[in-house]
């Protein structure tokens, strides 16, 4: 065979092949700021999401966000206070090492201890009195009063090794030299701010993935991540710009996902300080008490936000406007609630009533990277505020300053952010957001600090989590967030996001109610 006709035979494999060579590779761009590798470190959604890749939980969520197996193959309520996990066997750590039950003990152990942790994992790990080693794959979970949510506990946080930990700082975590799990992907690299690579993880116990190679980049800036989908640079892209979707819709060279997710977008409000920083008189004067301690003030501040507007005119229809903590269709949902009415007259009255006819000044903070349209909804939140009275700045910075300021500082009197639970239960919001902060009990927390606090409402969330009954606790859900959603208002809700994904034709995505964005939902499109 003559040498041109040679080449030419390779050359055209090598262009057959390149097609099959690239749809090994994914490249995912990410609008949610991930702050680490160490999975134990932040309980944040996008660092969930980037940490799932290399470490496995002992329960999975199916996309409705209901328990299946994971690293534990099944599991039993033995009594009230005693659960029992059936560990998979077989399964090695990336390096090898077998996985057995000592490893869910250091997890244990290590998870709600993260040194400078920002928001802690203790409320899925505290509630564990004992552990108990019945073999190497076999663990039982003793609890000092009856839980029935252990089984979505255990879809909140990822397994660690003993061997690849024990010692090991966040630090370690970040460099790589600790991150080793049992997940799909081994990591390659992580610089923070900017991506993580991945590799498959050929010892995967799970079904085997698609992609050889995945890197997972941040884009915090909407229009750039978009561009960067539409001039190929990354093959999908979460948090979609609703501005855009009509016109990535047009684009046959791109596919769009979308679904309602449990993301709650809502404002924490200042409700209990006697005085609050961002609070002033006309003058610009600190007021001698802080407004926001009475609800006929929180009330008129909710009752002056149009839900419907914001839906129809920044979130361009996708949007759930909402009362209450869990959308339709969720556990906890209750359909009794409706969506607070939009009446800036009856607000201006409400304010009267307070002692507030001239209405005050006020700042209005929020990340302007973190939630979809997040900078626009305060902008249009402190208009509608400005008309009944409260005249309204707005602060609005990077995610990762926003909450080192409103919640490691409590710098804030009201600012807008989100939550989204990770049981698929309403557990977290009453826990983090109504109950009065207890450290010690995983409850209250420094990112969302309203200062809230309501023995009664204390008493009922105890009971709710842990009654076994489902339609008992589901019933007790309903009586807290009616108090606190609805008669206190220690948060304003505002809507519910859908979560909105665009990607190459090429890709199929299948969105989950956890919104997280992971390279095991894409598969190429057959």
């Amino acid at each position: 065979m003559r040498r041109s006709q040679a080449f030419g035979l390779v050359l055209g494999a090598a262009l057959a092949a390149a097609p099959m060579a690239r749809a090994q590779e994914l490249t995912i761009a990410v609008g949610g700021a991930f702050t680490s590798m160490d999975p134990h470190f932040f309980d944040l959604s996008p660092n969930h999401a980037l940490t799932w890749h290399v470490f496995d939980r002992l329960l999975h969520p199916d996309p409705d966000q209901r328990p299946s197996p994971g690293l534990a193959e099944s599991w039993r309520a033995l009594d009230e206070r005693t659960w029992e996990f059936k560990l998979r066997q077989g399964v090695t750590f990336q390096d090898g090492t077998p996985f057995t039950a000592d490893d869910v003990v250091f997890t244990f152990a290590r998870a709600p201890n993260v040194p400078n942790s920002p928001t802690s994992l203790g409320q899925y790990i505290r509630p564990v009195q004992r552990l108990e080693v019945v073999d190497a794959h076999t663990i039982r979970l003793h609890t000092a009063e009856p839980i029935p949510l252990i089984p979505q506990m255990m879809m909140a946080f990822s397994v660690i090794g003993r061997k690849q930990g024990e010692g090991m700082s966040t630090a370690d975590y970040n460099s790589g030299r600790a991150a080793v799990g049992t997940g799909p992907y081994r990591l390659v690299s992580f610089t923070l701010g900017d991506r993580a690579v991945f590799e498959r993880n050929p010892r995967w116990w799970g079904p085997a993935q698609p992609w050889q190679r995945v890197t997972y980049r941040l884009i915090t800036n909407d229009s750039a991540r978009v561009a960067a989908l539409q001039s190929g640079d990354v093959d999908a892209i979460d948090a979609v710009p609703t501005r855009d979707v009509a016109r990535l819709q047009r684009d046959a060279r791109l596919n769009l996902a979308h679904r309602p997710g449990l993301r709650l977008i809502y404002l924490y409000v200042d409700a209990s300080r006697p005085q609050t920083p961002h609070v002033m008189d006309r003058n610009g004067q600190p007021l001698a008490s802080n407004p926001l301690r009475d609800v006929r003030v929180r009330r008129a501040l909710s009752m002056a936000v149009n839900r419907e507007g914001i839906r129809r005119q920044i979130m361009e229809g996708f949007s759930l406007p909402t009362g209450q903590a869990q959308p339709e269709g969720a556990m906890g949902y209750d359909p009794s609630i409706p969506v607070p009415a939009y009446d800036p007259d009856g607000a201006k009255k409400l304010l009267a009533e307070a002692g507030f006819p001239e209405g005050f000044n006020i700042t209005l903070h929020g990340p302007n990277d973190r939630y979809v349209n997040d900078d626009a909804i305060a902008q249009a939140i402190a208009q509608m505020w400005t008309r009944i009275g409260v005249r309204t700045q707005v602060q609005t910075s990077p995610a990762s300053v926003f909450f080192t300021a409103g919640g490691v500082r409590d710098e804030h009197s009201v600012a807008l952010t989100g939550w989204s639970t990770s049981t698929g239960e309403p557990d977290t919001h009453l826990s983090l957001m109504l109950a009065t902060p207890d450290p010690q009990r995983g409850r209250g927390t420094r990112l969302r600090p309203s200062h809230y606090s309501n023995p009664e409402l204390d008493r009922m969330i105890d009971r709710a989590l842990t009654t076994i009954d489902t339609e008992a606790r589901e019933k007790a859900y309903h009586d807290i967030i009616r108090i606190g959603y609805q008669r206190d208002l220690a948060v304003i809700p505002i809507h519910h996001q859908v979560n909105i994904w665009a990607m190459k034709r090429s890709l199929t995505y299948r969105p989950t109610l956890s919104e997280q964005t992971r390279a095991m939902e894409f598969a190429p499109a057959r």
